[in-house]
């Protein structure tokens, strides 16, 4: 006897909520439905997925297994919903996208009115986020693409480019670094350097790209967006790095900021490549790669 998919759906509920009742409200059935939907399963496992005590609902190493287990078939069995229902319409109905702080703001808004007159029936909901997150919402089944920016490693997903974007440099007015020409690498260091707090993926790709440390220390500032970071720049509390599609938008237009390219090693100009990321098997991945193509960088 296998599991149902309704008693994977309670498994997985109640590991989100953390209580029967709350996962049951989730659910729309009874808490005792819900129950014993979740004894059922632990008879057909024949192990207890879930540790009972006052308040609080723990799962066990089985109980985890299963959830991590169940989210991939959950997600499979969305994705043929889905499929099912708009065959034969390619970018229609609920379409779940994730899009990192980085690339949200400045390509979403020049990109999505064309989207919407191009595919009229398409209902899509964003979800703005850092990447790690979004891999996690993208393989629990959660989100059914993501725009991200490569290079990150991340087993699991397929990818469609949507094309590249160069990393600059960014510096007060009558910082050293505000001339002429390319910053070269080697006229970078850590002490000049304000950045994104951890977690922004184009932080350690520019950092990579320049074989740079980030700064270390409890009072190095950290900027929880492009937009804080600029205002700093601003101010002259050092350099740092924009990816040029914020530059474009007129994220850097402000007094006191300079921007300049970059040359990283070997001469090379730092990049990244923004992509849409979906899960492999996923069946909506032909819409995934159709979304990339209409998401194009000029």
């Amino acid at each position: 006897m296998l599991p149902t998919l309704r008693q994977l759906q309670y498994l997985k509920l109640l590991a989100e909520h953390g209580s029967f009742s709350r996962a049951a409200e989730a659910a729309h059935v009874s808490q005792p439905a819900l129950s014993s939907g979740v004894q059922e399963l632990e008879r057909i496992l024949g192990a207890p997925v879930v540790e009972r005590t006052r308040g609080r609902v723990t799962l066990t190493a089985v109980g985890a297994e299963a959830v991590r287990r169940a989210e991939d078939v959950l997600a499979r069995t969305e994705d043929l919903v889905e499929a099912a229902r708009n065959a034969g319409k390619p970018l229609s109905g609920r379409f779940r996208l994730g899009v990192i702080p980085t690339i949200a703001p400045f390509l979403l808004p020049a990109r999505l009115p064309a989207l919407k007159t191009a595919h009229p029936e398409l209902k899509l909901f964003i979800r703005e986020d850092l990447t790690p997150r979004l891999v996690g919402e993208l393989k629990g089944g959660r989100l059914d693409a993501a725009v991200i920016a490569l290079p990150y490693s991340a087993s699991g997903l397929d990818h469609a480019r949507i094309g590249d974007d160069a990393i600059l440099a960014a510096a007060p007015a009558g910082h050293r670094l505000a001339g002429e020409g390319p910053v070269r690498s080697g006229a970078l260091t850590s002490d000049d350097l304000i950045l994104l707090e951890d977690g922004h993926c184009l932080r350690d790709q520019a950092l990579a790209a320049l074989s740079l440390e980030a700064p270390k220390g409890d009072d190095v500032f950290a900027a929880t967006s492009l937009h804080t970071l600029v205002q700093m720049i601003s101010s002259g509390l050092g350099v740092s790095f924009l990816p040029e599609m914020a530059v474009r938008a007129g994220l850097a237009d402000m007094p006191g900021v300079v921007v300049r390219p970059l040359a990283g090693g070997e001469g090379r100009a730092p990049s990244r490549e923004i992509v849409v990321a979906w899960r492999k098997g996923s069946s909506r991945a032909a819409e995934a790669r159709l979304l990339a193509e209409e998401l194009r960088l000029d």
